[in-house]
């Protein structure tokens, strides 16, 4: 049954892609060629229906008729920028939610559900009407018992069958795509798709998206630059979220925007202050900024809305990342080669002088213009583009902080034309870069580490005295597992002793010179240096044995 359901509704793909002129696309692979003929049996081949729409527009017409699930698909699908056609990325990216609110019984049915009462128990005050409706979810306003207005969001009825069902599908004509489509692979559909299934089924769990917004929310407290609604708790379940009601201007009404006295400019420049605070300073930003999520309060603070979708960067990425913008600020283009293989989004054996030949063709055109009409999200786009013609492996990560920047980027120049995102971003990355990995991070990560070095140190002597006295008596042993290096087993061997010497003496220098270096905290000052002077000097006459051999 569950085969002819998919059987069913993969007819109904099929039939909504020819409709709309893509059979192109079932026709270029190798399982359809054979029925290539059936093309010139379609009406809307003899009509030229499609003779002057992009093939990108018909994908998205498609998705559109297909269903909110599919219309999601093609919202996460534009994000990949960096594996799409330009043409077909713009057009998905145009894609919008435009599903029809569900029935209100069946939105008062779920409420009531979940919280195992009547909603007049729940609610002083509940608007039967939504105020928005999405592919997933509605939003509905209320009002709690004590006078506070709130917003209740309802997960659609049955919403997480419809979404297994669909991206079951997905999956099997990605494989297939994979499979028999030319281009299939190096689109990479599979992981596409499975990036997508973990974002939607994150959104589908509403709790997780209520922790999202306290985090944001805590991380912003004690800043003025992003007002969060509060969460309400106990009033929230996996798929009801009750949240404070906000009442704010549309981001993206320029005329009440400017008729409340707010200025733009200001405005434009705290947006990029805050997708930079949220990414290098808290590493947790909201990933879905687009103007229907972004409010502005009459005083002039961004107010935002529905966290299912965040990010988040590995402490590598981060360093990376403000590593390769401040390269880029200083035009050193091989360094921003070298950073792209060392974080590993370049293979190894990458040809660094070929790598940055190749982005400076990409970047020097970009300092040949004013600084007011480079785009910084572009940047990087065309920057992962020519990565990706040396092997780039795919970075989702990246690829979600990108669309973020580019959503940003495109907000505060829709406010402020002239906004220099470059100026804005640039001394922020410096301060962050002197915080994360100047001599002020040194000693902050030092003082952090204290009370384990405290505890830790007084052992390293003893670790050392055994590590000598196993390698005195031929008690030590290195174990390297490796098919590569199997012919240079014999040479490791005749080296061992010295290998062995370098170790003890580097351990015993390394004693030596954090004994003298936190001898304060530890022992007393005498004591130590004459213990850690005495281990440094034995490691560096060990060291020196080992160089002779």
């Amino acid at each position: 049954m569950r085969r002819l359901a998919q059987l069913s509704r993969l007819i109904h793909i099929a039939w909504v892609l020819l409709r709309n002129g893509l059979d192109e696309v079932l026709l270029a692979t190798h399982l359809f060629r054979p029925l290539r003929f059936l093309k010139f049996t379609s009406p809307w081949y003899w009509l030229n229906r499609h003779q002057n729409r992009s093939f990108g527009l018909r994908m998205r017409v498609a998705l559109e008729e297909l269903g909110p699930i599919f219309v999601k698909f093609g919202q996460a699908v534009s994000t990949r920028r960096d594996l799409l056609p330009e043409d077909i990325a713009n057009e998905l990216a145009r894609l919008q939610d435009r599903v029809p609110p569900f029935a209100d019984e069946l939105a008062q049915a779920q409420i009531e559900r979940a919280f195992g009462q009547p909603i007049e128990a729940i609610f002083a005050e509940f608007a039967a009407s939504p105020l928005a409706s999405a592919s997933i979810a509605q939003v509905h306003a209320a009002r709690l018992k004590d006078g506070s207005d709130v917003v209740v969001k309802v997960l659609r009825p049955g919403i997480e069958r419809i979404i297994r069902r669909d991206v079951d599908l997905l999956f099997t004509l990605a494989r297939l795509g994979e499979r028999f489509w030319s281009e299939g692979k190096r689109f990479h559909l599979v992981d596409i798709v499975s990036e997508y299934e973990k974002t939607v089924f994150d959104e589908l769990d509403l709790t997780r998206e209520a922790a999202n917004a306290a985090l944001i929310r805590r991380n912003f407290e004690q800043r003025d630059l992003l007002y969060v609604p509060e969460i309400y708790w106990d009033y929230t379940r996996k798929n009801v979220l009750v949240m404070e009601r906000i009442y704010g201007i549309p981001v993206s009404n320029l005329a009440e925007l400017r008729a409340q006295g707010i200025d733009m400019k200001k405005l434009g420049e705290q947006g990029v202050e805050v997708f930079f605070t949220q990414v290098f300073k808290d590493n947790f930003f909201h990933a879905d900024m687009h103007p229907g999520n972004i409010f502005v309060s009459p005083r002039g603070q961004y107010m935002a809305v529905d966290f299912g979708i965040v990010g988040s960067l590995t402490k590598e990425d981060q360093r990376y990342l403000a590593e390769n913008l401040l390269a880029f600020f200083k035009r050193d283009y091989l360094r921003v080669a070298e950073l792209h293989v060392e974080s590993g989004w370049v293979p190894r054996d990458t040809r660094v002088e070929e790598f940055e030949s190749a982005i400076r063709t990409v970047c020097e055109p970009i300092f040949e213009k004013p600084i007011s009409e480079i785009s910084f999200g572009h940047f990087l786009l065309r920057l992962f583009q020519t990565a990706q013609r040396f092997n780039m492996e795919v970075q989702p990560q990246l690829v979600l902080l990108q669309k973020t920047l580019l959503n940003i980027e495109g907000l505060g120049r829709q406010l402020y034309p002239e906004l220099d995102l470059w100026v804005t971003a640039k001394p922020f990355l410096e301060r962050w870069a002197d915080e994360q990995m100047g001599w002020r991070a040194f000693l902050r990560r030092s003082k952090d580490n204290l009370p384990l070095l405290s505890e830790t140190l007084p052992e390293l002597p003893f670790k050392a005295h055994k590590l000598v006295d196993d390698a005195l008596q031929g008690r030590l042993q290195v174990n390297w597992k490796s098919e590569t290096l199997d012919g240079l087993r014999q040479d490791l061997r005749r080296q061992n002793r010295r290998t062995i010497q370098a170790i003890a003496g580097g351990s015993m220098l390394i004693s030596g010179t954090l004994l003298l270096t936190f001898s304060p905290v530890l022992l007393s000052t005498a004591a130590a240096i004459a213990f850690g002077t005495g281990l440094g000097l034995s490691g560096m006459i060990l060291l020196a044995a080992a160089g002779r051999y």
